[in-house]
C-alpha cells in the first residue's frame, strides 16, 4: 500500500490531494487548497512549507508526485514558481519521502486520457476516479490528478515488469 501526496504547486495557492493505493485501487483521503499569504515571497515560501509538513506528519504519505515548471506567462512567473516548487520537494525530501515529477500533459494524459485536456475535464475525471460526492476545486483536482498520475505509472510499470508488487522501489 502506497500513500500519495499530490501538490500542484503554485506562489500564490498550492493544491494538495492525498490517496491510498493499493493493489491498483485508489482511494481518496484529502484534498485541498493551501492559501499563500499575501506577502514577500520567503514568507509564502514558509507558509507553504510548514502546511505541507503539518500534512505529511498528520497523514503519512510515502511518495510525491508534483507537477513539473513549465513555461510560464513570464520568467518572473516561472521563479516564482520554481520556488513554490522547490520548498514543496524539500519538506517532502527531508520526511523520507520519494519524488516523482511528472509533466503537466502527462498527468493530464494519466486522468482524461488526453494531454491536452482543461480543468473541467481534469475535475470532472478525479471525482469519478476517486468516487467524491462532489467536484474539488481546480488546485485540488490537480494535485489529486498528480497523484493519479503517479499510481497509475507505477501500476503500469509493475504489470510492464511481471512484478507482482513493489517493495523499498524494488519490484517483486
Amino acid at each position: 500500500m502506497a500513500i500519495i501526496l499530490g501538490i500542484d504547486p503554485g506562489s500564490r495557492k498550492t493544491g494538495f490531494g492525498i490517496i491510498e493505493f493499493n493493489q491498483g485501487k485508489s482511494r481518496y483521503v484529502t484534498s485541498g487548497v493551501i492559501r499563500l499569504v499575501d506577502k514577500a515571497i520567503p514568507a509564502r515560501l514558509k507558509v507553504l512549507s510548514e502546511s505541507l509538513e503539518e500534512l505529511i506528519q498528520c497523514y503519512s504519505p510515502s511518495e510525491l508526485s508534483i507537477e513539473q515548471v513549465f513555461l510560464a506567462r513570464s520568467a518572473d512567473a516561472a521563479l516564482k514558481l520554481g520556488h513554490a516548487r522547490g520548498a514543496a520537494i524539500v519538506a517532502c525530501v527531508t520526511r523520507g519521502m520519494s519524488v516523482n515529477e511528472y509533466s503537466a500533459r502527462q498527468i493530464k494524459q494519466s486522468v482524461v486520457g488526453s494531454g491536452g485536456a482543461d480543468k473541467t475535464q481534469v475535475q470532472h475525471m478525479v471525482s469519478r476516479l476517486l468516487s467524491l460526492p462532489g467536484v474539488p476545486a481546480e488546485d485540488a483536482a490537480d494535485a489529486l490528478a498528480a497523484a493519479l498520475c503517479h499510481a497509475h505509472t507505477q501500476s503500469s510499470m509493475i504489470h510492464i515488469a511481471g512484478a507482482t508488487s513493489v517493495a523499498r522501489k524494488r519490484l517483486r
